[in-house]
């Protein structure tokens, strides 16, 4: 039987991984784009256009329903059945994942040229293929270990995708560029360097998630001995096979089809957002060149100002919801056990931690990169600096929108652990609406060609966190007490984001990447020195 851990530990190592993960995400992504370019990025970001859905399917969706399952079982001690549903998880998704990584491959050809209205990204589809099938696996050891409350497993296997990404992607992206010859005999004449340099970039990436599944493999077989001799006895019979994989289902279908809508933005941003490009060079070409030069005359200028949002914009945004979602993956075992053991006042109060740590978080991250973006992308991207400048831009447009993402996803997890999986898929697929009437509608005008997704973005989260929170309210019908942390944490924030901007003001004069580092370093401290203040006046008062 696994060891437990409890929600702030879990959460402690979860997130220590994830910004490990991430600090080598940004090593992968940063020195690529500096290769690629917003052209090269713009392919790249074609096959994670079209795997992100899959990918929330089979790891978000599949994770998520097994950890449920496993939780609901542990905490009534049926010890039998966690056994059966983690055999069971594994059939079903290992099937699953054939059928995903089979559909990837054969629609490959359809979706570049016809969705994406980008041929050459063919091969970065289909060097993601395999992926879908790695995933699914690793999904199933990931949820398992998560529903013990054990995340330790999961935190390990992400940051070994992390290094493999890194150290293959960036291997086989630079092996390519430097062997022009001999990668260029395998395709057509006409199909540009850059394509196939992205399409060995995303087989690094593929490669990461057979990394990731060995690591459980070796875990799994290395501690099976000691699994026998310690396996847990239960007097309770488990329920039968088909009777668990409804179950999965029950909880996997909506979880994932949450997952899938969420990544829609990113689908929608892949359809709509070069088209609607190619569409104002056709009808506003003097107000883009007018703005952006003689760039915006190229017939490359859609997928260089996708890239530059996608592969640089979404890049910096991305950063800190991947790491409060740590929370969401702690939070939501523990809000089943709660649940399961009918402790209505507690699961109210463990959402109230969970939305007050995340806030915590989010909330001077996103001032101070508000105010911060354009020495941001300037640092991360120096030899890129018209890119820089587009995703300064739509960095800014998103800002709001992530702080609404990162306080969604762990209220999500609390909705998919106490069996109303449901809810957020609902409440989600309202937002993508929205998010696709902002897009249309706002990328018709010149002056929002850089900024209109970022605010549909946006809009489109705070959408989504309205109505979950209202849901989840009735669900759990307690009060849950958000109000006061939120407007503390609020504050604080503000006050960094404050010093942050003033610091900017008094150092610009100073070399850019000192100036951030002071920025950064001045606004840090502020901001814990309010929470520090905040902590000691709650406390008295509590007395």
């Amino acid at each position: 039987m696994e060891q437990k851990q409890s929600f702030w530990r879990g959460s402690a190592v979860l997130i220590l991984s994830a910004m490990l993960t991430k600090v080598l995400g940004a090593c992968f992504k940063i020195p690529l784009t500096n290769v690629l370019g917003g052209t090269g990025m713009g392919y790249f970001s074609c096959a994670y256009g079209l795997f992100l859905p899959v990918y929330a399917l089979s790891i978000t969706g599949l994770s998520a329903s097994v950890a449920q399952t496993v939780a609901h079982a542990a905490a009534l001690g049926n010890w039998h059945e966690v056994r059966r549903i983690r055999w069971t998880a594994r059939l079903s998704c290992g099937l699953l994942g054939l059928v995903l990584s089979a559909g990837i491959f054969l629609l490959a050809e359809p979706f570049a040229s016809g969705v994406a209205a980008q041929p050459y990204a063919l091969f970065s589809v289909l060097a993601i293929a395999p992926a879908a099938l790695f995933g699914c696996l690793t999904a199933v050891e990931r949820g398992y270990f998560e529903g013990m409350q054990n995340m330790t497993p999961t935190a390990v296997s992400q940051a070994i995708e992390a290094m493999a990404k890194l150290g293959l992607g960036l291997f086989f992206c630079q092996w390519t560029l430097a062997h022009p010859a001999q990668v260029c005999t395998l395709v057509p004449a006409d199909v540009p360097l850059s394509a196939l340099a992205a399409a060995a970039a995303v087989m690094g990436v593929t490669l990461s998630t057979v990394a990731g599944y060995l690591y459980f493999l070796i875990r799994n077989a290395c501690c099976v001995h000691s699994r026998r001799r310690s396996t847990a006895t239960s007097s309770q019979k488990p329920a039968p096979v088909r009777q668990i994989l409804r179950r999965l289902m029950y909880v996997m279908i909506p979880v994932a089809l949450g997952s899938l809508v969420t990544n829609l933005t990113s689908l929608l941003d892949l359809v709509t957002m070069m088209r609607s490009l190619g569409r104002l060079q056709f009808y506003h070409m003097d107000a883009l060149i007018e703005r952006f030069g003689e760039t915006a005359a190229s017939a490359d200028f859609p997928a260089f100002v996708y890239g530059s949002f996608t592969g640089m914009a979404v890049t910096v945004f991305n950063l800190v919801p991947s790491v409060t979602n740590m929370l969401g993956k702690s939070a939501l075992p523990c809000a089943a056990a709660l649940w399961a053991k009918g402790d209505k006042t507690e699961t109210a109060t463990h959402t109230c931690a969970v939305v007050t740590a995340a806030a915590a978080m989010v909330l001077p991250a996103a001032g101070g990169l508000y105010v911060l973006a354009e020495p941001v992308m300037e640092l991360l991207y120096r030899s890129r600096p018209e890119e820089a400048v587009i995703a300064a831009q739509a960095l800014r447009a998103l800002l709001p929108g992530m702080v609404c993402l990162c306080l969604t996803f762990p209220l999500c997890s609390i909705l998919q652990g106490i069996g109303k999986a449901i809810v957020p898929v609902e409440c989600m697929l309202v937002g993508v609406g929205v998010k696709l009437v902002g897009n249309i509608t706002l990328m018709r005008l010149p002056q929002f060609c850089v900024t209109g997704a970022g605010i549909s973005t946006s809009i489109c989260y705070a959408v989504m966190l309205v109505l979950i929170l209202y849901s989840l309210r009735h669900a759990l019908d307690q009060p849950m007490h958000l109000v006061k942390p939120l407007i503390q944490t609020g504050f604080a924030a503000a006050l960094c984001t404050a010093t942050a901007y003033a610091c900017r003001r008094w150092t610009m004069a100073y070399p850019s990447a000192l100036s951030l580092i002071c920025c950064v370093a001045a606004g840090g401290a502020v901001y814990l020195a309010a929470l520090w203040l905040v902590g000691r006046k709650r406390t008295r008062h509590s007395k």
